[in-house]
């Protein structure tokens, strides 16, 4: 046995995944978001028997989900505490930050002294400058840039500044150069982007696809994270998708790529079959940029349901020795206005097979918390924000 609580913690963000608007939303625009609840509905009720098991329906009841008698985990929901609903607010948070200055989204494009400044330095133009998505906008600019060599720059709800280039046209070294320049350029306080994107695509007209070369330029978070006192401890930290780029590889031992929701959960349980001590950390990001951006909530609900039937192998490999945390990282609503992401409570569930039975847990105010119960276990130093759950799991 180890000398901690749990040996291994495996989190899971489902990217997007709100549970109901927050007590805040009318500040985000977002009265009567409810991103599981309107996907249910949307399905005429949902199949997710792991998720059931495990207490998602007593959090708050979903619509297809039975709420349990005796659920396998602890459960209770989150409110966000910073000043944002996007990916690194709330990610930042999870791991004991607090975001009071928000992360600028850019609606209307960005401001043209910025792509003038970025013109100049690249010598090339700039085409798009708007909100998109990565799919359409090639389908509507990438001949243009095909034949004219200009940059295809665009946004999207989050905090991100994006540069298409075909590979052919714009080689990979100069759009990873052209990048730097762009991050550069975007640390000014009046810009205050969080990511700068490198998406470089190939193809021909009507039939562009993106490659597998993308590279994220992030702001490293501003304060330590739970993340850097796990790594600086000698623990392990394994960051797989999108994690190792919205820490900017701070904190973390090891890093695995992935490609999709179904990849994220093969590299999870490949985890799971190490030996490792520390922190297992997967974010599934298809919710959000596939089908929650896109405003699919058929879509949605069958990657819902696709990810609670790979479930089923991870709580089939987990010991006793290990503790699986379930949440999210904000929502949104695809049946909601617009393209945006949701202000919403998120759902915790928290279980080791350990645990005979979960309960409620009183509602966490900030997502700090889970940051806190990781560092609780692990001995390590505690975040200035967040209050550890850990006490409230049996066993202890």
């Amino acid at each position: 046995m180890s000398n901690y609580t749990y040996k291994r913690i495996f989190l899971i963000v489902l990217d997007s995944v709100g549970i109901g608007e927050a007590p805040d939303a009318a500040k985000f625009n977002d009265l009567g978001s409810d991103t599981l609840g309107h996907i249910a509905e949307h399905m005429g009720g949902l199949k997710m028997p792991n998720m059931s098991k495990l207490g998602l329906s007593n959090i708050r009841e979903i619509k297809g989900i039975p709420v349990q008698a005796q659920p396998h985990a602890f459960f209770t929901k989150m409110q966000e505490a910073s000043n944002g609903k996007d990916t690194m607010t709330g990610h930042w948070e999870i791991m004991g930050l607090n975001i009071e200055q928000p992360f600028k989204v850019f609606p209307e494009g960005f401001p043209a002294e910025l792509l003038n400044a970025l013109e100049e330095k690249t010598g090339r133009k700039i085409i798009g400058n708007k909100p998109a998505s990565g799919t359409e906008i090639l389908d509507e600019l990438g001949e243009e840039h095909m034949k004219t060599g200009a940059l295809i720059v665009y946004t999207s709800a989050d905090s991100v500044l994006q540069i298409a280039a075909h590979e052919e046209i714009v080689p990979l070294d100069e759009l990873y150069k052209i990048c730097e320049l762009a991050r550069e350029l975007t640390l000014d306080e009046k810009y205050m982007v969080g990511r700068v994107i490198a998406r470089p695509f190939i193809g021909k007209p009507g039939e562009f696809t993106r490659t597998a070369n993308r590279h994220d330029y992030a702001l490293k978070p501003f304060d330590r994270t739970v993340m850097n006192e796990l790594k600086d401890s000698g623990l392990d930290v394994i960051a797989i998708g999108k994690i190792s780029d919205i820490y900017d590889g701070e904190g973390i031992t090891k890093s695995l790529r992935t490609k999709s929701n179904m990849d994220g959960m093969d590299k999870l349980n490949d985890t799971i079959g190490m030996d490792f001590t520390g922190l297992s950390f997967v974010n599934l990001v298809d919710f959000d940029a596939l089908f929650g951006h896109r405003r699919d909530p058929a879509g949605y609900g069958k990657a819902l349901e696709e990810f609670d039937a790979r479930l089923t192998e991870v709580l089939e490999k987990l010991t006793e020795q290990d503790l699986l945390i379930i949440t999210a990282d904000h929502g949104n609503d695809p049946v909601h206005h617009g393209t945006d992401h949701t202000r919403e409570f998120v759902p915790l569930l928290v279980y080791s097979p350990r645990n005979k039975m979960g309960k409620e847990m009183p509602l966490r105010d900030t997502f700090a918390d889970v940051g806190a119960a990781i560092a609780d276990n692990f001995k390590v130093k505690m975040p200035a924000y967040g209050k550890s759950f850990l006490s409230n799991l049996n066993g202890q």
